[in-house]
């Protein structure tokens, strides 16, 4: 299941740089996540400080 970037997002980086597929980029508000190379492993929600990646 796919991942999405939440409001809480504080755009640290830190989930981009640990996307193994390279799915997330900067967005103008926070961090988004291409829905269609998420193979929903959770390593940009376990290494987010705020939690903002979240299950679909």
């Amino acid at each position: 299941m796919a991942y999405k970037i939440s409001d809480q997002c504080i755009k640290c980086g830190a989930c981009a740089a640990a996307c193994p597929m390279q799915c997330i980029k900067e967005g103008s508000s926070k961090y988004e996540i291409d829905s269609s190379v998420c193979i929903g492993c959770g390593t940009c929600a376990a290494t987010c400080p705020v939690g903002a990646p979240e299950s679909e």
